[in-house]
C-alpha cells in the first residue's frame, strides 16, 4: 500500500527535503540465477557487501588497462538487480555485459522506459529508502547526498507524497560539488580515468579484497604503490568560475581541467603533485583567468603530495 504524504510527514523525520529528476539516467535489469555471480566477476566493488544495512553499490566496469569504461549503481530487485547509469551509456554497457555473460543464466534488458530516476536530499533524506513504495536506496558514495529513487508509473506519486520541494538537476549537481563527489561524464571522462582518479577508493567504489575483476591488477598496483597522481577535488573562487572543461594552471604549468561548475565552486581533475609544487612556489592556481583555491573534502584520506608516493611518476 502506498504511504501517503501525511503518513510520511507525521513520522517527524523528514523536513526541508529537495528532489530533482535526473532525466539523463537510465536503468538496466540484470536478472536470473547467475546475475550476482556475473556482476561479481567483472565490477570493481564487492557484491557481497550488499546487505540489509548497505542496500546498494556504486561501482564501475573497467578496461583491462584499469580505466573506467562504465560507472553505475547496483541495487537488488526482484530476482536480480537494477543498474542505474547514464542513459547514453546503456547500449554499450549492455553489449559489454552480454559479452561477459557467455552461458550464464542471466537476462539483460534495457528497463529505462519503465523507470524515472530522481535524487532526494536534505535533513534525514537517508531515511527515505525504507519509507517509500518504489525502488530506493541511500547513495552509497556518501550519505549526505541523500537517496536515489527509481520510480515506475505505478509509484510516480512518491515525490508528491514526500512533500519534497522540486529542484533542478543543476541544484543537485551543486550539492555534489559542495560535498566533493564527482560524476562520470561531468567530472571525469569514461575510458580515460583510473578509479583512484575518480575517487572510487575514497567513496567505496572499489574493493581491494574481493579478488579478481576486469582491470584489477592495475588498480591494486596503484593502491599499493600509491601512484595516483591525479584526483578530482573541490576548488573555489571569489567570483563565478568559467565553464566546464576550462584548463587549470599553476603558474605556466597545465595541471588539470574544471568539471562540474556551480557558481564560484567546482570540481576539478588535477595533477595534485603539480598543484602542490605550484603552491610551494607561491604561484597562483587559475581556471582560465580566475584565481582558485583547492580544498580537500573532510572525508578524504589523501593529502596534497610533498615528496611522498603520490608524487611518484
Amino acid at each position: 500500500m502506498r504511504k501517503g504524504r501525511s503518513t510520511i510527514k507525521e513520522s517527524g523525520i523528514l523536513s526541508d527535503l529537495k528532489s530533482a529528476l535526473l532525466p539523463n539516467r537510465g536503468v538496466i535489469a540484470v536478472t536470473g540465477a547467475d546475475a550476482g555471480k556475473l556482476l561479481q566477476g567483472i565490477i570493481t566493488a564487492d557484491m557481497d557487501s550488499i546487505t540489509s544495512d548497505r542496500t546498494s553499490l556504486h561501482t564501475g566496469l573497467l578496461t583491462p588497462q584499469g580505466k573506467i569504461l562504465f560507472d553505475f549503481f547496483i541495487v537488488p530487485h526482484a530476482d536480480g538487480y537494477l543498474i542505474e547509469t547514464g542513459k547514453s551509456q546503456i547500449p554499450d554497457l549492455m553489449k559489454r555485459l552480454l559479452m561477459y555473460k557467455l552461458r550464464a543464466a542471466v537476462d539483460i534488458t534495457d528497463a529505462s522506459a519503465d523507470y524515472t530516476v530522481a535524487a532526494v536530499w536534505g535533513p534525514n533524506s537517508d531515511a527515505i529508502a525504507n519509507r517509500v513504495d518504489c525502488v530506493a536506496f541511500v547513495d552509497p558514495r556518501l550519505r549526505e547526498l541523500g537517496a536515489r529513487l527509481l520510480m515506475t508509473m505505478a509509484t510516480d506519486a512518491v515525490l508528491k507524497d514526500l512533500g519534497a520541494d522540486a529542484a533542478s538537476e543543476p541544484s543537485y549537481d551543486a550539492r555534489r560539488v559542495a560535498l566533493g563527489v564527482p560524476e562520470a561524464g561531468k567530472d571525469f571522462a569514461l575510458g580515460d580515468t583510473f578509479p583512484h582518479e575518480a575517487l572510487y577508493d575514497q567513496l567505496g567504489g572499489v574493493s581491494f579484497t574481493k579478488g579478481c575483476f576486469v582491470g584489477q591488477e592495475v588498480v591494486s598496483r596503484m593502491q599499493h604503490r600509491g601512484t595516483a597522481r591525479k584526483r578530482v577535488v573541490p576548488v573555489n573562487a571569489n567570483s563565478q568560475l568559467p565553464d566546464t572543461g576550462t584548463e587549470v594552471r599553476g603558474g605556466s604549468s597545465l595541471i588539470g581541467t574544471l568539471g562540474t561548475v556551480a557558481g564560484n565552486r567546482a570540481l576539478a581533475l588535477l595533477r595534485l603533485d603539480r598543484a602542490a609544487e605550484a603552491i610551494r612556489k607561491g604561484e597562483v592556481l587559475k581556471a582560465g583567468d580566475t584565481a582558485i583555491e583547492l580544498h580537500l573534502p573532510a572525508w578524504a584520506t589523501f593529502a596534497l603530495p610533498d615528496d611522498g608516493p603520490e608524487a611518484a611518476t
